[in-house]
């Protein structure tokens, strides 16, 4: 074999460097724009909030192919299937195991109330519900509409509505005006 030489080479040194510090300005850092205010133009769904739609039936390869993401056999399965609210897989529903109990009444009448306290600001003698309208004391002029006694009255009116209570017609009268019942 032969020898092979083994050569150094001399080490060089290189001269030390001092360290300055940079006047020059650090790394800038990336921020976030601040917004001045939210409008419709700069308005930003956050990620994750919006999902791609499912795409059924699309074969075995696409993750939602064959049974089409529905599990296999039962209603559940099947086109058509409706459950109502409630609904408890036939068993009885808890609403009809509850014993039912009072009286709702499908012709309940749904009155606007208008208080005597409310008629003195209205400077009319004759007070109907257009009147009432116009003044902001009731919101539509074809509904049912009572007066009702809180407070008093101090001039004579003649009011026309479709209820009065017991009090209020009283103190109409008292006032020397008229309560008119509108027939519905």
């Amino acid at each position: 074999m032969k020898d092979k030489k083994v050569v150094k080479k001399p080490v060089v040194k290189k001269p030390a460097v001092k360290k300055t510090i940079s006047r020059q300005s650090p790394k800038k850092i990336q921020k976030e724009p601040v917004l001045d205010s939210v409008s419709l133009h700069n308005l930003k769904s956050p990620f994750g909030s919006r999902k791609k739609r499912k795409l059924l039936g699309r074969g075995p390869s696409s993750g939602h192919g064959k049974t089409s993401t529905r599990g296999s056999k039962g209603q559940t399965s099947r086109a058509g299937r409706h459950f109502y609210l409630g609904f408890e897989g036939g068993q009885s529903p808890l609403i009809r195991r509850m014993p039912k109990r009072g009286f709702v009444s499908n012709f309940k009448r749904i009155y606007q109330i208008v208080n005597l306290l409310d008629l003195n600001r209205i400077k009319e003698t004759m007070i109907t519900p257009d009147v009432l309208k116009a003044n902001g004391l009731i919101r539509n002029e074809s509904a049912l509409i009572k007066i009702l006694g809180k407070g008093s009255i101090k001039n004579a009116l003649t009011i026309k509505a479709h209820a009065f209570s017991k009090r209020a017609s009283v103190e109409i009268v008292n006032a020397g005006g008229k309560a008119e019942i509108i027939k519905t």
